[in-house]
């Protein structure tokens, strides 16, 4: 049997437009357990990981909006609270989809943590945009507190940047394995994990985000997995993107990945990190990686769209 690790990517669970309740994200995470699900019923182990960007963001939202009535909670707690609450509507859902097509299998979420270096060059170079557009005046306030600002000119507003460092192992990896391994289907390192550091008196979390793809990407590898299905908005990965030469990529192979890198193909706030997280795992010992759209994932799988990265 081959063991996938699938990476759904956050559009799936809050879609743009919408306000995010959650009546409309369990309706959009119940699609995706339809797709997830044929991969269950077609014989794969799956692994399941997410992102939680605008889940993280609406958190923030509501810790500003209820200060100093009850007090806001840090961003490593806050993505620790989007784990739970997507894990359990993904777990629900999942279950539940599977009982309907006559098969029983426990689907469990690992509130995850994900150990970084403290010495990350990231941390001294923050560069990830998260929560609420902020007026001038009050992102002056918060610099003057001591955040990080910056301003998003094309969107109006100033937003809170935060390091985004270089995940380096699941730290609960050993759990997540025994847990396949007794037949469950596990969700974890949601939205790239909770970043921590090692300190001599154990773990510690830490303001920053990890970038959900290389986070998949680094699980993927910890727990042994054959094969890292990166789920996007789009159908496949392309080169001159938005250029009159535009050209799809079906088969590619690493050197010829590393090579479109180099040459600038992939922005850093899009394509960029799900290419990266691909070759990564390559690299690692995976046997493919695939990036491809929720609705195509099967047929990815089957070659017949999507982009596959091989060694």
């Amino acid at each position: 049997m081959k063991k996938i690790v699938v990476a759904l990517g956050g559009n799936a669970i809050l879609q743009a437009g919408q306000k995010g309740t959650a009546e409309e994200q369990l309706a959009n995470v119940r699609l995706a357990a339809e797709q997830i699900a044929q991969l269950v019923i077609a014989g794969y182990q799956v692994v399941l990981t997410h992102g939680n960007g605008p889940q993280v963001g609406n958190i923030l939202l509501q810790n500003a909006a209820a200060s100093p009535a009850v007090p806001a909670m840090p961003l490593d707690i806050c993505g620790a609270e989007s784990q739970g609450f997507i894990g359990y509507m993904l777990q629900q859902s999942l279950t539940n989809t599977l009982w309907e097509r006559g098969m029983s299998k426990p689907v469990v979420t690992v509130v995850t943590q994900v150990v970084v270096d403290a010495n990350d060059p990231a941390f001294s170079k923050p560069a990830k945009p998260i929560g609420p557009f902020y007026p001038k005046e009050e992102a002056e306030k918060l610099m003057a507190e001591g955040l990080a600002m910056q301003e998003d000119r094309a969107r109006g507003g100033w937003r809170r940047i935060v390091p985004s460092p270089q995940p380096l192992r699941i730290w609960e990896r050993e759990a997540i394995i025994s847990l396949i391994d007794s037949g469950a289907i596990v969700i974890a390192s949601g939205g790239g994990g909770i970043p921590v550091v090692e300190t001599p008196t154990g773990l510690r979390g830490v303001e920053a985000v990890i970038d959900k793809d290389l986070a998949g990407q680094r699980l993927a590898n910890d727990v042994g997995a054959d094969l890292l299905l990166i789920l996007t908005d789009v159908e496949a990965v392309a080169v001159n993107w938005g250029q009159p030469n535009q050209r799809w990529l079906s088969a590619v192979r690493l050197d010829e990945a590393r090579a479109y890198q180099a040459e600038g193909h992939f922005l850093a706030g899009s394509m960029g990190p799900k290419v990266a997280a691909a070759c990564n795992f390559i690299e690692a010992g995976g046997e493919m990686a695939i990036i491809t759209s929720l609705q195509t994932a099967t047929e990815a799988l089957a070659g017949k769209t999507g982009t596959r990265f091989t060694r």
